[in-house]
């Protein structure tokens, strides 16, 4: 299943709707981070508010993504995450270390706008 990647300003959007495979996400993966320097992007938000379980691969996938997308100049924020996805990744051991996250879209918008001002020396 495709997910939509929406540009909007300096930044891709792209909202999960439906549970991924394994093979979806890593065509997820590959598509933003070839987006960015296209687009030159300088902020990735993944929306996955849709989603009420998020396994292992998933989280990992996730992480890398927002390790590959840094590496290309741009920051990546994961937003949506569910109370009991929180609950269940925690009680998993499964972190998102290194990766921002934000309770919903417009979060996730103030800080990309707020790490773009940062790195380009702006208030």
């Amino acid at each position: 299943m495709p997910v939509p990647i929406l540009k909007q300003r300096d930044y891709l959007i792209a909202s999960i709707q439906a549970a991924l495979n394994d093979e979806d996400l890593k065509k997820l993966r590959e598509a933003l981070v070839a987006q960015v320097g296209e687009f030159r992007s300088r902020g990735v938000i993944v929306d996955i508010t849709a989603l009420d379980v998020v396994d292992s691969f998933a989280v990992r996938t996730l992480r890398d993504l927002a390790h590959m997308t840094r590496l290309r100049g741009a920051e990546t924020v994961i937003v949506g995450i569910q109370p009991e996805v929180a609950f269940a990744m925690v009680q998993l051991g499964l972190t998102l270390e290194g990766v921002a996250a934000a309770l919903d879209l417009e979060e996730g918008l103030t800080y990309l706008d707020r790490k773009t001002r940062e790195r380009s020396g702006t208030k």
